[in-house]
C-alpha cells in the first residue's frame, strides 16, 4: 500500500491551473514519532512548525499581480503536517486567480482561503502573514550560538559514521558550565519519500547538569546526513536523542531547512514557552536570514 507521503513527492505532477485545496496532502504525524517512542499525548516538548513560501502570488480583479513572501505557523501538537510539495502546487493555483478589487483586499481574501484550508486540513489553527512591501530582516534569534565546526579540535576529529548513531552523543567531563548554545550549517538530511538531499542549520540551547561533548555532538549531527525523513520529524528525533542522552532543565532544537521549490521548513521544539526563537515564531516578524536560507 502506498505510503501517503507519496501521494505527490516522486511523482510527475501537473501544475494547477486554478485554485485546488483538493491537492493538499496531510501526513499524520505519529507515523513517525512511534520509531523515537514519541507518543502524542505526553510529548517531551512544544513548538512549531514555521514555514516561509517565497513564490506566492495572485493577480487582483483588475489583473495587476500581486506577489510575496508567505509566513505560515502551526502546533507541533497538531496531528498531521502538510506535505511540501502538496503545499507548493496547492499555493501556485492562485499564480491566475483573480482576488479583490485592490491589493489589500485581495490580500485579505487570500489569505482567509489559506487559512481555512489549511487550519482544515491539519485540525489545527494555523497563523499567516503576507509581505510583499519593504521586507526588513529583523535581528537573528541565534546571533549568540557558536559554531561547531569552527572548534579548531573538530580539525582533528575523525567523521566516519553517517547514519543516526545516537552513541556518539556523551557529556563532556571537563567543562562545568551549565549551559551550551551552539550551531552548525552541515545538517544535511535526504527526503523520506524521494531520497534526495535536503540541506539546513541546526541550532541547540541545553542547559543541564550533563551537557554534550561539542565533538561528540557535531559527529553525530553528521550521522544524520543519509537518513530518510521529513524535516520535522529530524527535528523531534535530535531533541529525542538529545532529551533521552542528558535529562536537561531545558532545552531547544531548532532546524533551518534550505529553501526548496521556493518554500523553506523551519521547524522549533522546546522544552518550554520561554524558549522559542521569538522573531522566527512570530507570524508578523522576518528572521534575519541564516546560510542555509
Amino acid at each position: 500500500m502506498e505510503p501517503i507521503e507519496g501521494k505527490i513527492l516522486g511523482k510527475q505532477v501537473g501544475y494547477p491551473q486554478h485554485y485546488s485545496p483538493e491537492i493538499l496532502v496531510a501526513v499524520p504525524r505519529h507515523l513517525n514519532r512511534e520509531i523515537y517512542q514519541l507518543n502524542s499525548s505526553s510529548l517531551p516538548f512544544i513548538g512549531l512548525d514555521i514555514w516561509h513560501a517565497y513564490e506566492l502570488s495572485f493577480l487582483t480583479k483588475k489583473g495587476l499581480p500581486v506577489a510575496g513572501l508567505l509566513k505560515m505557523s502551526y502546533s507541533a501538537e497538531s496531528e498531521f503536517l502538510v506535505e511540501s510539495k502538496s503545499l507548493k502546487l496547492y499555493l501556485n493555483g492562485f499564480n491566475m486567480q483573480a482576488y479583490g478589487t485592490n491589493v489589500t483586499q485581495g490580500i485579505e481574501q487570500i489569505l482567509s482561503i489559506i487559512e481555512k484550508d489549511l487550519s482544515n486540513l491539519l485540525k489545527s489553527k494555523v497563523q499567516l502573514a503576507f509581505f510583499n512591501d519593504n521586507i526588513k530582516d529583523n535581528n537573528s534569534d541565534f546571533s549568540d550560538y557558536s559554531l561547531l565546526e569552527n572548534i579548531p579540535k573538530i580539525q582533528q576529529a575523525s567523521f566516519n559514521h553517517y547514519s543516526e548513531t545516537p552513541t556518539l552523543l556523551f557529556p563532556d567531563t571537563t567543562n562545568t558550565a551549565k549551559e551550551l548554545k551552539v550551531a552548525t550549517h552541515l545538517l544535511r538530511s535526504n527526503c523520506k519519500i524521494t531520497h534526495q538531499p535536503d540541506w539546513g542549520s541546526a541550532f541547540i540551547h541545553i542547559k543541564g547538569n550533563k551537557l554534550p561533548d561539542k565533538v561528540g555532538l557535531l559527529q553525530y549531527l553528521v550521522s544524520i546526513r543519509n537518513e530518510n525523513h521529513f524535516h520535522e520529524e529530524i527535528c523531534e528525533m535530535i531533541y529525542k536523542r538529545l532529551w533521552d542522552t542528558f535529562s536537561p532543565e531545558e532545552l531547544m532544537v531548532s532546524c533551518i531547512y534550505t529553501r526548496r521549490g521556493g518554500i523553506d521548513i523551519c521547524p522549533v521544539r522546546v522544552s518550554n514557552n520561554n524558549l522559542l526563537p521569538m522573531t522566527l515564531c512570530n507570524i508578523n516578524s522576518l528572521s534575519e536570514r541564516l546560510l542555509r536560507q
